[in-house]
């Protein structure tokens, strides 16, 4: 479950080119194994709906409730460049997947509320440093490095609902606290391999010095994640319910199909990550969001007219959709290699907010409207990002990649445009 690596060394930022493989693999697969968990929440939707008879509009609520606690990311993220923190990445899966499998006992809407407010506090804690963990270790290939971190997590859930759904058949939704068993696995290895290993940086900027460049960086990139997340929270909170509610299909397939979606987003991270080290951040995530847009519009007409091939449309969709989150990640670890803890805190309280905010728009918008009508808001949404994405900050280095030849054909002269200062 875990990788066996050699453990993972401390070292400044800027002092290895170097691509640490065995190293990125020990956190990357606790990566794996903690994501599966959050990931049960949108299977066990239609089930927690029904049982604490909570209106959709309410749905959102949920994932607003674990993503509040984003809000300390920050103070995770300055924290974690100055003293060592790597326990939090050590038990984090342990903690996160004991209150996710316990939701299955919570018998009221509020005291669910309050557990999946705990849990966002752990998966805040996670999620700050362990990727400022992975640049440091990441060498010259820092889109690779955020590529295997956000891979990792895409294919945890993917499993996510495959698991839960399996729990369900066996042991209803009062027994999934079992499979808890693999994030206590998970974080007895995490142990072994990491303990006693530093995680903070050794050259940091005072917080006050770094707020005018973040500033910079993060004003467009708030713009961006909020329009073009939408697609993303659409698919991923809502789709469950909907090909289950909306379409008839049995809730195991639709947890199915959630997991297709996720599992193709694996490779669209990794795809991501490394294209943008050759190609440019902003021009891969320009193309990604009009393809992303466009098969979005697909996966409703075959819905509604050969839903049989709805597997097809959604290896695609996942690939292209869920390629950006590291590309983003890695714009922000470009800017700020002396304090990448706290800018990866920062990404990641952008990253839940926004997913929960647009989660309760969405959700409102499909409990007057109906979710097609949130799906086509959430297309019209990534267009409206297109603007947006030219503000983002370039590379450091983006020259050197616009120089090298392109097999993309005749996207090289966009790739060239977005690239431009």
């Amino acid at each position: 479950m875990t990788a066996v690596a050699e453990p993972v060394r401390d070292v400044a930022p800027d002092s290895s080119e170097t691509f640490q493989t065995k190293n990125i693999l020990t956190i990357v697969s606790g990566h794996f194994v903690h994501d599966m968990y959050p990931a049960f929440i949108p299977a066990l939707l239609p089930v927690i709906l029904d049982r604490l008879a909570i209106p959709l509009g309410l749905a959102g609520t949920l994932q607003l409730a674990m993503s509040i606690p984003s809000l300390f990311s920050v103070l995770v993220g300055w924290l974690s460049d100055r003293f060592s923190v790597s326990y939090l990445v050590i038990f984090m899966p342990a903690v996160t997947a004991t209150l996710v499998t316990l939701s299955g006992l919570m018998d009221s809407y509020a005291a669910l509320v309050v557990l999946l407010f705990v849990t966002g506090l752990s998966v805040a804690a996670f999620h700050a440093p362990a990727p400022a963990m992975i640049a440091r270790i990441s060498g010259r290939e820092l889109g690779k490095g955020m590529g295997f971190f956000m891979a990792s997590g895409e294919l945890g859930r993917s499993i996510g609902p495959l698991l839960v759904a399996f729990a369900l058949a066996e042991w209803g939704v009062e027994g999934i606290w079992r499979v808890a068993v693999f994030g206590w696995l998970s974080s007895g290895i995490l142990y072994w391999r990491l303990r006693g290993i530093p995680s903070r940086s050794r050259r940091t900027m005072d917080l006050r010095s770094v707020l005018p460049h973040m500033r910079r960086v993060f004003i467009p990139l708030l713009g961006v994640m909020i329009m073009r997340g939408m697609l993303v929270s659409s698919l991923s909170f809502y789709m469950v319910y909907y090909l289950n509610v909306d379409v008839g299909f049995a809730l195991a397939d639709a947890a199915l199909m959630l997991a297709l979606f996720e599992l193709a987003g694996v490779g669209g991270a990794l795809a991501g990550g490394m294209l943008s080290d050759r190609y440019g951040r902003r021009s891969t995530v320009f193309i990604a969001t009009v393809l992303g847009a466009a098969l979005l519009a697909l996966f409703l007409v075959v819905v509604k007219t050969r839903v049989e091939l709805l597997p097809l449309a959604l290896v695609p969709l996942g690939f292209v959709s869920l390629s950006i989150t590291p590309v983003l990640q890695a714009v922000v670890q470009d800017q700020f290699p002396d304090n990448r803890a706290t800018a990866s805190g920062l990404f990641i309280l952008y990253a839940f907010l926004t997913r929960s905010v647009n989660a309760l728009v969405l959700g409102m918008v499909g409990d007057r409207f109906g979710l097609d009508a949130a799906f086509t808001i959430a297309i019209v949404a990534s267009l409206i990002a297109l603007p947006l994405i030219r503000r983002l900050p370039a590379r450091p280095d983006d020259s050197g990649g616009a120089n090298q030849s392109s097999p993309l054909g005749p996207l090289a002269e966009l790739t060239r445009f977005l690239k431009r200062d």
